[in-house]
């Protein structure tokens, strides 16, 4: 930085000094000399910042007018991390003719989390300076904050235009449309921004964390090692290259970068929400707890971490306890926080024939969510119900391909800020919006916060109470929450008729297979869970029913299996509960097509608990295949003593282990009866509730039809 008059200006409007700001200063009266203001310059050039504030404020005190020592104030306060905003408002103030006096304005404020008024700056910079690439990028960058992605998109664009090598644009340009969901023209933008500097670690992580989302996991890892070879130190880039190996398999080695990211930033936040995460797939579910809070320690309000703690909690029959209950009541006040100005009025007129239904969903795709959604909206009456899609993930198959038709329309929610998400469902005048996720991963709960419907339901893709008051009505059926236990959410408890879920048979058409045992001589017990959900009270039960059919078999499948790791370690888990190994067998993970076949080596499955099957409970169902469920007292507990009985299977429903046990060992001794059962077990099912989706869809119909109806009455009465 020089104050030289033939020399570039300190304030970087790319002009001499002379006919820049000493232009300025003289244009005043009261300014300093530049005697004075060179002594400033010097101290901001030798990175004296305490100095330089020292003598900006002694000269602030003899020419309060001068905008230029208001401007070395502001960054020297702000190089000392003080509070530098007033000194920067004062500045712009006094030099509102000054482009970067209001880019740097914009600059702090955007720091500050205030990006409506940073975008101000930022364009009040443009109208001074329109080729001011910089500001272009900044505004971009907070328009993305915010979720204007278009506008972020149109500025990175315009930036790109004026400075075409500038890797910083490009990066940022991919930032959005990866956020936009257009991740093919982001990998396009990242390797631009490659291609003008192969060294640029941040455009290395975005493309690798792109390729992830593209499904391409190698490729991922390439880029996150290329990323780590120039930049060893550098935290982002280990916890990227851990989320790559949690989608490869590779646990062990996933919690080892997230460890090293730690070990970088002990405050990462972020990788201890994903070390826990790794943590629950490995089984360890104490430690990924642990993990949680430590990072809810450091970051109070990361809304997805708490997301994480309450849904890994139902792993635990601990989440029955009224600490759960009071922690998911605080994440509720916390986005209620967040939401500064909820909706009390609402665009949505009194519907005369339809009524228009939002559903937010991160699983619109081949997903648990997807499966139990799809024979459900195809049955769903469009003279009666309007439906409208509101993604919040961007991958999608061709399952949503199939239920994409059956919504009037889809309005991804994907990198928009919680406010605009609000503001675009309220635009769009819904009458009752359904969250599918509950805490589940890229769930949006925050947007309900806002109110952007006046009725808002919980349903399907989580077991137990958001927290989230302003969601008024969970839905749910008479077995899985009796009255007793209504105290346990924070929603009115909607009962539907029959059953809370439908489920959609599988479109491969496999038939169901014989009984194995008649051909084996043996029973063969199944358990497709992750390791998660297999607690040692489990394999202590497993245990004990195996140590009684001393020619039985256990076929347990989950997607951990696939390394040898974790094989090893659950092997060990085994033998410590006394159970020979030669009698199990573990097999990793596999196509669904391929899932639905192995039920043919299945007699019967025993289940988990306090967390059942659910997905793969109707699946075994439609194979012909039961399972035997233990009762517990939760929402989530009773999902299998719900499936069981709407199927007409409540002699497959216990109530304590010893029953567990005792009822495993009965039923897997009656072979004939177990054959029977299962010849004709698929054409039981597909009459009763949970697999008539025509009737359910009725069922739904009249429910959302009747909470507006109250919805309705109860605004009227208030009005009155």
């Amino acid at each position: 930085m020089s104050s030289k008059r033939n020399a570039p200006c300190i304030c970087g409007s790319g002009k001499k000094f002379k006919k820049c700001c000493e232009k300025k200063r003289k244009s005043r009266s009261a300014n300093p000399s530049d005697a004075e203001f060179n002594q400033l310059v010097s101290l901001y050039s030798l990175g004296h910042y305490a100095e330089l504030e020292r003598g900006s404020r002694s000269l602030i005190e003899r020419f309060p007018d001068s905008g230029l020592t208001w401007k070395l104030l502001s960054v020297a306060l702000l190089m000392q991390e003080k509070v530098a905003l007033p000194a920067f408002q004062k500045a712009a103030i006094l030099m509102p003719n000054d482009a970067q006096a209001h880019f740097n304005l914009g600059s702090v404020l955007k720091s500050l989390g205030r990006f409506e008024e940073a975008i101000a700056c930022f364009r009040k910079a443009l109208q001074i300076n329109p080729t001011y690439s910089e500001a272009l990028n900044n505004m971009g960058n907070a328009q993305n904050d915010i979720g204007k992605l278009n506008e972020a998109v149109e500025s990175f664009g315009r930036a790109l235009e004026i400075t075409p090598s500038s890797e910083i644009a490009h990066n940022n340009m991919g930032v959005a449309l990866k956020q936009f969901g257009k991740t093919d023209e982001a990998v396009e933008s990242f390797n631009c921004a490659l291609k003008i500097n192969p060294n640029y670690v941040e455009a290395i992580n975005n493309l690798g964390n792109a390729q992830i989302d593209l499904g391409k996991l190698s490729e991922a890892v390439d880029c996150f090692e290329r990323a780590l070879a120039i930049d060893p130190g550098n935290a982002a880039a280990y916890c990227n290259l851990g989320n790559a190996q949690v989608g490869l398999g590779e646990l062990n080695e996933a919690v080892g970068c997230f460890r090293r990211a730690l070990a970088i930033d002990p405050t990462f936040s972020k990788a201890l929400n994903n070390l826990a995460n790794a943590q629950c797939d490995l089984g360890q579910l104490g430690n990924a707890i642990e993990s949680i809070r430590q990072a809810l320690e450091i970051d109070p309000d990361f809304t997805a971490a708490f997301s994480s703690l309450l849904f890994l909690q139902n792993y635990s029959a601990a989440h029955v306890s009224e600490s759960f209950l009071e922690e998911a009541h605080q994440y509720g006040r916390m986005v209620a926080r967040k939401a500064v100005s909820p909706f009390v009025s609402w665009q949505c007129t009194v519907p005369s024939e339809r009524l228009r239904v939002g559903v937010v969903s991160g699983d619109l795709r081949a997903h648990p969510v997807g499966y139990f959604l799809e024979g459900l909206l195809a049955q769903i009456d469009p003279t009666k119900i309007e439906l409208i899609a509101y993604p919040t993930y961007s991958q999608f198959d061709e399952l949503t391909d199939r239920i994409k038709p059956l919504f009037s329309s889809c309005k991804p929610l994907f990198g928009q800020s919680d406010q605009a998400a609000a503001e675009l469902i309220h635009r769009d005048a819904v009458h009752v919006l359904i969250d599918l996720s509950g805490h589940s991963i890229h769930n949006r709960l925050p947007v309900f916060a806002w109110k952007p419907a006046p009725v808002q339901v919980s349903w399907l893709g989580y077991f137990s109470t958001t927290g989230v008051k302003e969601i008024d009505y969970l839905l749910a059926d008479e077995v899985c929450v009796p009255e007793a236990r209504h105290g346990d959410f924070s929603e009115t408890i909607w009962y539907l008729p029959d059953t809370r879920l439908c489920f959609t048979p599988p479109a491969s058409d496999f038939s169901v297979a014989t009984l194995p045992a008649l051909k084996n001589g043996f029973i063969t017990f199944g358990c497709f869970q992750v390791l998660a959900k297999v607690s040692d009270d489990v394999l202590e039960t497993w245990a004990k029913i195996l140590s009684a059919l001393p020619s039985a078999r256990l076929r347990w499948q989950c997607k951990q299996f696939g390394s040898p790791d974790v094989v090893d370690k659950v092997s060990q888990r085994l033998q410590q509960h006394g159970i020979n190994l030669e009698r199990v067998d573990m097999y990793g993970a596999v196509s669904r097509e391929e899932y639905l076949m192995a039920h043919a080596e299945v007699d019967m499955i025993l289940d988990t608990f306090p967390y059942p099957g659910g997905t793969t409970t109707c699946e075994a169902l439609w194979m012909g295949v039961p399972t035997l469920t233990l009762a517990g007292e939760t929402l989530l507990a009773k999902q299998g003593e719900s499936i069981n009985t709407t199927s007409g299977l409540n002699n497959w429903v216990v109530n304590s282990t010893t029953d567990y046990i005792d009822k495993a060992v009965t039923l897997a001794s009656d072979l004939l009866g177990l054959a029977a059962l299962r010849s004709g077990l698929r054409e039981k099912i597909s009459v009763s509730p949970l697999f008539d989706s025509a009737q359910f869809a009725r069922n739904l119909e009249d429910a959302l039809w009747e909470m507006w109806r109250v919805h309705a009455q109860t605004k009227k009465s208030r009005d009155i």
